[in-house]
């Protein structure tokens, strides 16, 4: 005789727990999970929900404090899901303060347990849950305690919508910012393409008149305005492939000492015939008392000459621009200091960011040197990115914008020194 024996398999008990504290964590899932019960955790309480709908838990543990949704909101929610309305929903938190437990009642939870638990007597706490205790609270306390639950989800509701406004009125200027900057780089490229264009044109029609003699002067000012039709170009190539790679954080860098007297005697003489064109003074300080810094010399160049070219940007003709430095402790500061038309107050936070371009575009020029002329509006977030990598920080400071009084700006660089071996 053969007996057909059928063993029923009981399936563990699934138990979710909602906590953004990973110590918490990893102590409630081995507690538990030494008890045979199968732990499901969460960070945060939009993760929760989404576990609690896939797995379906015959128990809920939840942390009061958590980002973005608090406890007591999240067991709202889940008493809102038909399948969870009578669900165990058990706070455990840290929060003892005079109310917490009567208003995490009155929100939906089962019961109410602090932190730090009791090992020994956690897993019997959770046993008496999931058999039907439920922690009693009187009509009274829940009506008031309700009230202020609903208080609390309409200041946090209301929060949230002046958030999400910030929110939207950031993107719109972020999205008017990114256009602007099409509009700029268009501009910017249009300008050495019509240098190209014209004068690939004009040696077309010289090249037509092989049979004629060609004036060699006329083919050195058709290669000459060729040349900087391309240099222009390869300068707004070069800006936008600086700002993409300091943007992925991809700066190549090549660290060694660097001497800054050495640095702005080049940035000097790069810029001595445009502040002569413009009737600027530039003044440069003493660098050679200053230390070697450490940290990759043509970056450094490239961020200080952007500097160098905002400030001639916003300096009106006959002003002037100072450049100095100074140890302070263990690092450099050097100061970046102009007579021009200075930055508002609420722009200064924003200056840094990519896109960023003071004012107006609409009277945008080509020209990056001339008084409040072009750019595609990179310059300082790539030299706040270059500063930063190599451990150093930037800031301005400038009492407003005015055109007529001339406040001026000073930007302060702040760099490590390097280290002594």
């Amino acid at each position: 005789m053969i007996i057909n024996t059928v063993v029923e398999y009981t399936r563990p008990v699934k138990i979710l727990y909602i906590e953004d504290n990973n110590a918490s964590r990893l102590l409630v899932q081995r507690v538990l999970g030494s008890k045979g019960y199968e732990v499901y955790v969460a960070n945060d309480g939009l993760e929760g929900i989404t576990i609690a709908r896939e797995q379906q838990p015959r128990l809920i543990l939840m942390d009061i404090n958590l980002p973005n949704m608090d406890g007591r909101e999240i067991t709202t929610r889940l008493r809102s899901i038909p399948h969870f309305a009578n669900v165990p929903i058990v706070a455990l938190t840290a929060n003892n303060s005079p109310g917490s437990r009567e208003l995490a009642l009155a929100a939906g939870c089962t019961g109410f347990l602090t932190k730090p638990i009791n090992v020994s007597q956690f897993p019997k706490q959770v046993e008496d849950f999931l058999q039907g205790r439920i922690e009693p609270l009187s009509e009274t306390e829940r009506a008031q305690h309700l009230q202020l639950h609903a208080q609390k989800l309409v200041e946090r509701l209301e929060s949230k919508v002046r958030e999400l406004e910030n929110v939207n009125k950031r993107l719109r200027e972020l999205d008017q910012m990114k256009s602007d900057f099409i509009v700029l780089v268009s501009h910017e490229l249009r300008t050495p393409l019509t240098l190209i264009s014209g004068y690939s044109y004009l040696l077309e029609e010289n090249l037509k008149r092989a049979e004629k003699i060609v004036a060699v002067e006329s083919l050195s000012n058709v290669a000459v305005g060729l040349n900087l039709g391309v240099a222009r170009m390869q300068e707004v190539i070069d800006e936008i492939i600086n700002f993409s790679r300091v943007a992925a954080g991809m700066l190549d860098l090549s660290f060694g000492p660097v001497s800054l007297q050495a640095l702005f005697n080049d940035i000097e003489q790069e810029f001595s015939k445009i502040c002569e064109k413009r009737h600027l003074s530039l003044h440069m300080g003493d660098f050679y008392h200053l230390p070697l810094i450490e940290g990759d010399g043509n970056q450094l160049r490239l961020a200080f000459s952007n500097l160098l070219s905002n400030a001639i940007k916003f300096t009106p003709d006959g002003g002037h621009i100072y450049v100095v430095g100074r140890t302070v402790g263990n690092i450099v500061e050097v100061l970046v200091r102009d007579t021009g038309i200075g930055i508002p107050a609420e722009e200064q936070s924003r200056i840094f960011e990519q896109f960023y371009v003071l004012g107006s575009i609409e009277h945008h020029s080509t020209s990056k040197h001339a008084f409040q002329g072009g750019g595609l509006g990179l310059g300082l977030a790539v030299a706040k990115g270059i500063f930063e990598a190599h451990n150093g920080r930037i800031s301005v400071e400038s009492e407003r914008r005015d055109l007529d009084n001339l406040p001026g700006s000073t930007f302060h660089i702040f760099l490590p020194i390097k280290r002594q071996l």
